[in-house]
């Protein structure tokens, strides 16, 4: 019955906590992570990344472990493993794979397993479902079950809101889809959607990000194109988007949990069939691309006003992946702060909402508090976090040089029209 049903999340990181808070309402789930570190925390009510907003409440009906043997209880697995992309950007799997060889070791028979980490299509059956077999001595499909569901949290994603979105839902044969579907269909007010198959599921995923990633791309390239003339592009997009069919994106750094992983699988997939794909490849070199632009900028600008870039003193505000939150994976501007180190510029950080402790574990950079940092040459907004939205150009002029200077708004945020005299504003 679904109602008794034991719920396992594998993997505990911004989605699996999601995951694990929104099925807590109605079903006894277990929350397991290989971190001890993590388990720690989450059993003492504490969430540092500061992802699932009012998750604490469930927390006592979350049983936390580090113990794969747990893994036996549960009827219904669910898998939330980081899926990145190595430094080749080819998909690296061995997070999941990993997971998987766990879960065969522990599950129990007649288990359904169904995987929410983001993969290339064919990968749960190609790659998740043997590995299963061979650790479980279990036969897929009669001795245990396997689905896909790809995540759909927002970063920041409050639960209630997450639980209303539309989930789809996959399985491997009628019967495990049917089973899956009622199991989700329980918590997520929003219902589900029935794919086809495994693969249409997992298709469907890594689309989504890689068609934001092509769309970003285009803006980012009307941006180089618009710099050149001169124009302002944020004011261009603004015109442009008083009709109603026009797509309202932005340009900016590109990277995050997966719009910058996505376009990578779907492209390493068409690779191994023999097709090219120009498009999406194209758009990754162009966001790739934005980092240096920038960095060639800042230095062509400091020039200008007759200063030698190796030895200025420039400020990065905001160094994680998007606004208001921890995460520093995939940052785009540790991108731009080594490319900026390469014209021998001093380059000194402030972030308001991550950890200095795990900026330097993970980077070996140093954060510097908003209130010790040094005035410098030019300051350059890469992540508008709301607490430096809210100081606006006083906050600006604290940090420049004699309260003058250039200040680089990446994602024009900053009212032009307060803009003090002696400042120098760029938009990307």
């Amino acid at each position: 019955m679904v109602d008794k049903l034991k719920i396992a999340v594998v993997g505990l990181g911004y989605v699996g906590l999601s995951i694990a808070a929104t099925f807590s309402k109605k079903y006894s789930v277990i929350g397991f992570d290989i971190d001890d570190w993590r388990i720690k925390e989450l059993s003492s009510g504490i969430d540092s990344t500061r992802e699932v907003e009012g998750w604490e409440a469930d927390a006592c009906k979350i049983e936390f472990t580090a113990d794969p043997a747990r893994l036996k209880e549960a009827g219904f697995i669910i898998v939330a493993v980081p899926t990145p992309i190595d430094s080749r950007n080819h998909p690296d799997l061995r997070k999941l794979l990993a997971a998987c060889e766990t879960i065969g070791q522990h599950m129990k028979k007649a288990a359904v397993v169904v995987f929410e980490s983001t993969v290339y299509p064919g990968a749960t059956e190609e790659q998740c479902i043997p590995v299963l077999e061979e650790y479980s001595g279990l036969e897929a499909g009669s001795e245990f079950f396997v689905g896909y569901s790809p995540e759909r949290v927002q970063s920041k994603e409050k639960k209630q809101v997450y639980a209303k979105t539309k989930k789809v839902v996959s399985g491997q044969n009628e019967s495990v889809l049917d089973f899956v579907a009622s199991v989700y269909e329980s918590v997520f007010e929003a219902g589900v959607y029935k794919a086809k198959s495994i693969r249409i599921a997992e298709a469907a995923k890594v689309i989504e990000n890689t068609q934001q990633d092509i769309n970003i791309a285009f803006i980012n390239e009307i941006a180089l194109i618009f710099n050149r003339l001169g124009i302002d592009t944020n004011d261009v997009l603004e015109t442009a988007g008083t009709k109603k069919s026009f797509l309202k994106f932005t340009p900016g750094l590109v990277g995050g949990r997966r719009i910058g992983f996505d376009s990578y699988y779907l492209s390493h997939v068409a690779q191994e069939t023999g097709f090219h794909p120009e498009m999406i490849l194209a758009g990754r070199r162009i966001n790739d691309g934005i980092s240096r632009f920038i960095a060639r900028t800042v230095v062509k600008k400091l020039a200008k006003n007759n200063i030698t870039a190796k030895g200025a003193r420039v400020t990065v505000l905001g160094i994680t992946d998007k606004e208001d939150v921890p995460e520093l994976r995939n940052s785009k501007v540790l991108d731009l702060i080594a490319e900026l180190q390469e014209y021998g510029i001093d380059v000194q950080l402030a972030d308001c909402c991550t950890d200095p402790n795990e900026m330097d574990r993970r980077y070996g950079l140093v954060l510097t508090s908003e209130f010790e940092l040094l005035p410098a040459s030019a300051v350059i907004l890469a992540v508008p976090h709301q607490a430096y939205k809210e100081a606006g150009w006083k906050l600006f002029e604290k940090l420049l040089l004699n309260k003058e200077g250039l200040v680089f708004d990446i994602k024009s945020v900053l009212n032009q029209d307060e803009k003090p005299e002696q400042i120098e504003l760029w938009r990307l």
